[in-house]
């Protein structure tokens, strides 16, 4: 796999900073990617060519080896960004993602969620990603939204696993 310079930056940082081996960094984010959550930030980016962080996105993409899990409100939002819905079913159909959460079996717990976090207006697509780390535990979301879920918490004080790009400070 050929890096980016600020992937590879990025990773020669993270590695200082913590001690722990580039490799084993790219492992990590790779095994978390295996089998992540796909937010609308990751699915926009992975179509925009010209976006900053559309390396990232494709680098992780061409690693996974299951469907990303997704939901109909991050579809929806994706669409709405892209001026199309055909890229987002498009990735369905190729096998990328795989629409598994249903709002209207979650909608108590999406209103608990919506409540507890109101200060922060998180729209339906988050709420949703929230409440699916919830349901499928071992799953990193992947992100390009980090602030807000770096707040964020799965059953109600749990850290959820994110993988998002590297910080371009």
């Amino acid at each position: 796999m050929r890096l980016t310079d600020d992937l590879l930056s990025w990773l020669k940082e993270r590695s200082e900073k913590t001690g722990v081996p580039m490799g084993c960094l790219i492992r990590d984010q790779l095994e978390s990617a295996r089998s992540g959550g796909g937010d609308t930030g990751f699915i926009v980016v992975f179509a925009r060519r010209n976006d900053e962080h559309h390396d990232w996105a494709v680098t992780l993409g061409q690693e996974v080896t299951e469907p990303l899990l997704t939901c109909e409100a991050v579809l929806a939002e994706a669409a709405f960004h892209l001026e199309s819905s055909a890229y987002g079913l498009h990735l369905i159909n190729d096998g990328l993602l795989r629409l598994a959460f249903d709002c209207s079996k979650n909608l108590m717990e999406l209103q608990d969620l919506a409540r507890r976090y109101a200060d922060r207006k998180p729209d339906l697509a988050d709420l949703c990603l929230i409440r699916m780390s919830e349901l499928y535990p071992r799953h990193s979301v992947i992100t390009v939204d980090e602030t807000d879920f770096r707040v964020y918490r799965k059953n109600k004080r749990d850290t959820i696993p994110l993988i998002a790009p590297p910080n371009r400070d």
